[in-house]
């Protein structure tokens, strides 16, 4: 396979906080400095050499970005601030990514964080109307055409249970179904020490919960959460400069999508969310990793993608093309989408248990493919191809961006040697610290504050 559009890039750190309850505890300036410090510990560099940096968050005020960052270093190199609703993650590092495929820089950053409130998502600016409003009376028109009627409940979950009981009245598959992914989610959540919930909830349990629309109950439904997420992205030769043959994930695909005129005239609640935006992505992106239409899913052995609700995971498989378009359902009552199965997806918990910081999701995903992947899916490297299957991400926001993005160990792997398990001093795959003031002087820029350093709570 050849690799179109730019030179090979790699994920060769990264960092997470725990997704925690909103309530408060931490600031994102706080959060920015534990995920940025953990990444450039597990790259074993300091902030010196990052030469481009994104980050993402939507309900932080502008510079949040640099605010963060300036705790590891005041380097003059440009920081950008992103805002792409749920697809924020996502987006920084996609823009990340570009940077190094372009060859504009060897080394850039992708930080996101969120210090939500808690509840149901609201608008910042209620004395103007919401960019997602087209969506949201789109949806409530749509409502008359589905078999269960008008709906009710906050508008996120509404377009999403709208889109579920679309793909029920076409395909098959009820209620039970969505409570079987919440239920899958939240299991694999159990093993999750940086998961907001790990209850483990069963399918009964799920369904028994407060009812939040007609299709969805709130253990169907991601909280809203506090955290932070980074991810350091290189190119080809910055890896063989930095001897980081053995723990470098390559990029072997990342696509940005946006709406077309298909949400809205297509008269279809699943496409209101993107059914179709994500169909055109993934497709994207199988093409940028060098495969033919419609081929390579097969050869895709991990999933993360973006539940919101369990509605939503529902009608992905799809549209990623991990299923035919009317076997969703199948694919549940298989288990086709956890361990034993085709596909592990969400081993993470997925964002109904481990949590849905906005600015950090999408980030968050490449933490868990890239660092926890092998311990939560350890079939990824059972292959005949020493590379091993590939890892796949899925971040949407309605607004609507969608960022998909396939990853897989290079042929360079190289085992053996001081990893970011060494640098950091345990499997932060497997194991949630919080960082020291020891931890931040090894990775801070020549060029710091102490002013703003001495701000920080750790």
């Amino acid at each position: 396979m050849t690799l179109t559009k730019g030179r090979r890039s790699f994920i060769i750190g990264c960092g997470c906080t725990a997704f925690i309850k909103p309530r408060g505890q931490r600031t994102t300036e706080d959060m920015g400095l534990e995920a940025a410090t953990k990444a450039l510990l597990d790259a074993g560099i300091t902030y010196d050499l990052i030469e481009t940096a994104y980050v993402g968050h939507c309900f932080g005020d502008s510079t949040s970005g640099q605010r963060a960052l300036y705790n590891v270093g005041m380097t003059g190199i440009p920081i950008t601030n992103v805002n792409n609703n749920c697809s924020t993650g996502g987006t920084a590092l996609y823009q990340a990514n570009n940077c190094v495929r372009s060859g504009l820089v060897e080394c850039a950053l992708a930080l996101g964080f969120e210090r939500m409130a808690p509840g149901s998502l609201g608008t910042n600016f209620p004395d103007r109307p919401s960019p997602v409003a087209p969506f949201s009376s789109k949806t409530q028109e749509l409502e008359q055409v589905l078999k269960a009627g008008s709906n009710f409940g906050p508008g996120a979950p509404r377009m999403f249970a709208n889109a579920g009981q679309e793909y029920f009245n076409k395909f098959g598959g009820d209620i039970v179904h969505l409570a079987k992914i919440a239920a899958k989610n939240h299991a694999h959540s159990v093993h999750n020490p940086y998961s907001q919930f790990r209850s483990g909830w069963t399918v009964q349990q799920v369904l028994d919960s407060p009812k939040i629309n007609k299709q969805l109950t709130k253990f169907m439904c991601s909280p809203t959460s506090d955290g932070s997420a980074c991810c350091i992205v290189a190119s080809e030769a910055f890896v063989h400069a930095h001897g980081l043959e053995n723990q470098a994930i390559e990029i072997m695909g990342m696509e940005l999508e946006t709406d077309d005129p298909t949400s809205f005239e297509s008269n279809s609640a699943m496409e209101v969310v993107g059914y179709s935006m994500t169909q055109r992505c993934a497709d994207k992106v199988f093409a940028q990793a060098g495969f033919a239409p419609g081929k390579g899913r097969d050869e895709v052995g991990v999933v993360e993608l973006h539940d919101c609700f369990a509605a939503n995971e529902l009608v992905t498989y799809p549209a990623l093309g991990l299923c035919a378009p009317d076997a969703a359902h199948k694919m549940v009552d298989n288990g086709d989408n956890t361990y034993g199965g085709k596909y592990v997806v969400n081993p993470s918990g997925g964002l109904e248990a481990k949590g849905h910081p906005l600015g950090a999701t999408g980030i968050g995903m490449h933490f868990y493919i890239t660092r926890a992947g092998p311990m939560q899916a350890p079939a990824l490297f059972n292959t005949v191809d020493r590379r091993g299957k590939y890892g796949m991400t899925h971040n949407i926001g309605i607004g609507g961006a969608v960022v998909v993005s396939l990853l897989r160990r290079p042929e360079f792997y190289k085992a053996g040697g001081t990893d970011g398990r060494s640098r950091l001093g345990y499997n932060h795959g497997c194991e949630c610290r919080s960082i020291t003031l020891a931890d931040v002087e090894k990775v801070k820029s020549t060029k710091w504050s102490p002013y703003i350093l001495g701000h920080a709570r750790l």
